[in-house]
Parts: structure tokens; C-alpha cells; sequence
């Protein structure tokens, strides 16, 4: 394969000098920190087995790093942007450094948590380094909203990462977890370090693989129905399932009696279930009534 123009991608003069120029410091508040190096990012379009036909939604580009990579192989990539000032530049940014790709280039300048269409065609894979604060209800919200995107690669705290890629049975798998897996086969996909970002974080990243489940759970249950009870079992995971689910059953008894119907033992905790289990326990709520 033939490598791109070196210059192409944003090394960490470039990065420090855009910012100086947008007068930008990375704030906190949105858990910006700019990733410096060119080598990480084409690991990152890599690892998300970005193809040439594929459309690409990027949440959070900041500077613009990560949105060069995937735009070398890319079809298309839209990239949603909150800030202000970093959604204003950026289109300038790709056209300066990719002018010959800067037609297959859309942003969206908006919260992503509110994004409810994209321009142009439906995207079928979402990349992202995605602000640790707001990681899994971004991610969440974008694979409820875009059941077009097949295949996902998000970069977020290693913490996160575990507790997305996590089992039952894991003493970190939990409410993302099991929301995750009702979209997606989930799975570690890597560690990146803290040198490769500017400022450099406190925490260690990790990257998360999502391909899309081919055949969604089979359930009659809604897939509200089905999230109320996960939020309800992990509210108090060191209770009973009994216990747990007996405010969102309406009694302890009747929680007992949609566990039973749904063969799942009424002494089993939360961390224990598969999301499949939870479907049936969310099938059977009326049981106890």
C-alpha cells in the first residue's frame, strides 16, 4: 500500500500551532485531549477496519486528527463538533491538508447527544475519540439512532473500555455492558498511551470494537422495557434480583414471579445475567400481577 503524504496528518507542531492560532486550550469540561500522533491515528482507522466504500461518523474531531486518517480511506466522513470554535476551523483545516477529499467531507456542528440526522448518505461505521465524561451515553445514543452503522471503534478510558467489553460475571460488567451488547458483539480492541495525546491525560485509553449484531435480540419486549429492567437490577447490584427488581415489578413477590417465568433464579444478581435473560425477565413483568 502506498504511504500518503506525509504531511497530510497532524503531528504535534501542528497540533500546538493550530491551537494557537484558534486561541484553544483544551478544557476539562469536555474532556478534550488532542491526539498528537500520526502513527496512533492510522492505527486507529486500522483497527476499525475502515474500508474505501464505508461512511464515516466521527464524534468530537477537535483539531482535525483523526478525521485526516479517516478521510485517506475513507468514502466520506461527517464529523459532529460541539465547540464553537474548533467546528468553524475545521473545514479549513481539511481543505488546506486534503483539498483533493475535502468534497467528501461534511460537519455537523452540534451535541452529539442530540444529533438525530446526518447529511448525505447513512453512515455504516462510527470512529471516534469520544470525552471520557460523556462516552457511553454518546455512544449509546448514536447506535440507537443510526442502525445504519455496522461497525464502531471508539476510544475512551481504559476504565470505560473494560466495563464495555465486560461479561456476566465480571466484577465490572454492568448497565453499559449489557445496553452495549444489546446493539453489538463487544471486545477490547487495544491499549493507546498517554504520550500520544496533547494535554497528556491522567488515565490510561483503551479502544473498543462494536459490530453490529446481524439479528437483533429476539425479545417481545421493547427495548425500553428491556433497559428499565437492566437500570433497575444494577441500581443495587449487591442485592438479590428478588430485591432489586421489586420497586420496577411493584413487590418483591412479583418480581420473584417474573424471574421464575423467565427462568432466571430469583437469588441471581444483575452481574450475572446475559442480556438475552434480561429480555425474558422483561417479558414477563405482568407475571406477579
Amino acid at each position: 500500500m502506498t504511504s500518503p503524504t506525509p504531511d497530510a496528518l497532524l503531528g504535534p507542531a501542528d497540533i500546538r500551532e493550530l491551537a494557537a492560532a484558534l486561541g484553544v486550550r483544551p478544557t476539562k469540561q469536555r474532556g478534550q485531549n488532542f491526539v498528537i500522533d500520526a502513527n496512533t491515528v492510522r492505527r486507529i482507522v486500522r483497527t476499525a477496519d475502515v474500508r474505501p466504500d464505508d461512511v464515516v461518523v466521527e464524534v468530537g474531531p477537535g483539531l482535525g486528527s483523526l478525521t485526516l486518517a479517516l478521510l485517506e480511506v475513507a468514502d466520506r466522513v461527517t464529523a459532529v463538533e460541539i465547540d464553537d470554535v474548533l467546528a468553524a476551523a475545521l473545514p479549513a483545516t481539511i481543505t488546506a491538508r486534503m483539498p483533493e477529499r475535502a468534497d467528501r467531507f461534511a460537519l455537523v456542528h452540534s451535541d452529539a447527544m442530540h444529533v438525530t440526522e446526518l447529511p448525505g448518505p447513512a453512515p455504516t461505521a462510527l470512529v471516534a475519540n469520544l470525552p471520557y465524561n460523556v462516552a457511553v451515553p454518546v455512544l449509546l445514543h448514536m447506535l440507537d439512532t443510526f442502525p445504519s452503522i455496522e461497525r464502531t471503534l471508539v476510544m475512551v478510558q481504559s476504565e470505560v473500555a473494560d466495563r464495555l467489553a465486560a461479561g456476566p460475571g465480571n466484577k465490572v460488567y454492568g448497565v453499559p455492558s449489557v445496553k452495549a451488547n444489546w446493539y453489538a458483539e463487544v471486545k477490547r480492541a487495544g491499549a493507546i498511551g498517554r504520550n500520544v495525546f496533547w494535554p497528556a491525560p491522567n488515565v490510561d485509553s483503551g479502544l473498543v470494537s462494536l459490530v453490529r449484531r446481524t439479528e437483533p435480540i429476539r425479545t417481545t419486549a421493547s427495548k425500553r422495557e428491556v433497559f428499565a429492567v437492566v437500570d433497575a437490577a444494577f441500581a443495587q447490584r449487591r442485592k438479590t434480583l428478588r430485591a432489586a427488581l421489586a420497586g420496577w415489578a411493584g413487590s418483591a413477590a412479583a418480581a420473584e414471579a417474573a424471574l421464575v417465568a423467565a427462568g432466571v433464579s430469583p437469588q441471581a444478581r444483575g452481574e450475572s445475567l446475559t442480556v438475552e435473560e434480561f429480555a425474558r425477565i422483561a417479558e414477563h413483568k405482568e407475571s406477579g400481577k
